[in-house]
């Protein structure tokens, strides 16, 4: 005689329950590992070319203003749309389309950067990825999601950026390797079509394999609907909080090269062991969070918002300190802030919340970005200051969206 019990209509003795319930966490986990090396192709692309475009600007004649403003602007464009692509998602659950699209900008744009002249077409195209990142996002997090009942948000979320970032550490270390056989920045930038033409064909794979990622849902969360609640709004205002105090670190790699305190052949390097400890930070801080919740967040942001007092430092050792401290900042940004999207909003409205949330969290970052950029031409300390107040703001107001939680 068949039962029913929270919408699951079955017969299932305990054994087979098991059985299933084991078959599925595995199933959801391939899926979780393919994603994630999808994105480690793609960060590997994307990362390489990141940890020499402040320099590469500046070469081709940008200012430390205009670099600010282009990398802030690519910032903006690589979160605003996803506002619009998360919605579409929601009601066509076209995961796949959005995939291809965005990964594909990004196997063009970045090895056309190796043929840029000027540093308008460099800037065009650093845009122009950015935008095949919004693209993709919103729906990459949505199908990570649906995947995430069965092994922990946290967990899902911090693996996936544990693996991506093994891709955004090696990608600045081939460029590093590259400019050490003094290829110069064309070859470095090529080189990276490789990667990215992978990351191609993996998508194809695990579309064939996983062609409606939903289906992996639990039934019991499928069934939850509504809006988005107040405390996700709340929440978005601490995230963009800590997006308009964050310094991206192109910028931070002009201010390195500018006074000298880090040899420009280090730069890729020290973007690479930012990645490492964004890597480890988010695979460990993952997996507590889905222990601890929302308190891990808190502390998180508070450690990695010291960054900024050493980053800014001439003393080679000490500006590597604050470059871990921005590492660990940027893996909760990646890992802990889209595992408590996911717990705080209805399944239904997932692709749309992570599009708000990337908007929000995008457009105050560009702001920051451009703010920075103009004081510090005035102020290093006054940036430093900035920086650090306004992400002690985004503590308290999510230590508020804790206790709301609790």
């Amino acid at each position: 005689m068949k039962s029913k019990r929270d919408g699951i209509i079955g017969s299932e003795s305990p054994a087979e329950s098991i059985i299933v319930t084991s078959n599925a966490k595995k199933k959801a986990l391939r899926f979780i590992l393919l994603l994630s090396l999808i994105g480690l192709l793609a960060d590997m692309t994307y990362e390489g070319a990141r940890s020499i475009s402040g320099t590469y600007l500046g070469l081709l004649g940008a200012s430390a203003a205009a670099i600010a403003i282009i990398i802030g602007f690519g910032e903006l464009i690589g979160y605003t749309p996803r506002l619009l692509t998360g919605s579409i998602t929601d009601r066509t659950g076209k995961y796949w389309t959005f995939m291809f699209v965005g990964y594909g900008i990004n196997a063009i744009a970045v090895p056309l950067l190796a043929f840029a002249g000027d540093w308008v077409t460099a800037a065009i195209l650093i845009i122009i990825e950015r935008a095949g990142k919004a693209i993709r996002a919103p729906a990459r997090d949505a199908m990570l999601s649906h995947a995430a009942g069965e092994v922990g948000r946290g967990w899902t979320f911090g693996l996936n950026e544990a693996i991506t970032s093994i891709g955004a550490v090696m990608g600045p270390v081939i460029v590093a390797l590259a400019m050490m056989m003094h290829s110069g920045y064309s070859r470095a930038f090529l080189i990276l079509i490789i990667p990215a033409t992978v990351s191609v064909v993996i998508l194809y794979i695990a579309w064939k394999h996983y062609p409606a990622p939903r289906e992996m849902e639990r039934p019991k969360t499928v069934e939850k609907r509504g809006h988005l609640p107040k405390i996700f709004w709340i929440y978005v205002v601490g995230a963009s909080l800590v997006a308009i105090g964050y310094i991206d670190f192109p910028f931070l790699a002009y201010h390195f090269q500018k006074i000298g305190s880090v040899p420009s052949i280090w730069i890729p390097i020290f973007y690479a062991t930012a990645n490492v400890i964004d890597a480890l930070g988010a695979l460990f801080f993952g997996h507590v969070y889905d222990v601890r919740g929302m308190k891990v967040l808190v502390i998180i942001t508070f450690i990695s918002s010291f960054f900024s007092i050493f980053v800014f430092l001439d003393n080679f050792s000490l500006v590597l300190f604050g470059i871990a401290l921005w590492g660990i900042g940027t893996g909760s940004q990646e890992s802990l802030m889209r595992a408590v999207v996911a717990e705080i909003v209805p399944v239904n409205k997932r692709g749309s919340a992570f599009g708000i949330f990337s908007l929000a969290f995008g457009a105050f970052w560009f702001l920051g970005t451009a703010f920075i950029g103009i004081i510090y031409t005035h102020s290093i300390v006054a940036v430093i200051a900035f920086s650090f107040l306004i992400q002690l703001f985004a503590v308290a107001v999510f230590f508020f969206v804790m206790k709301k939680m609790t």
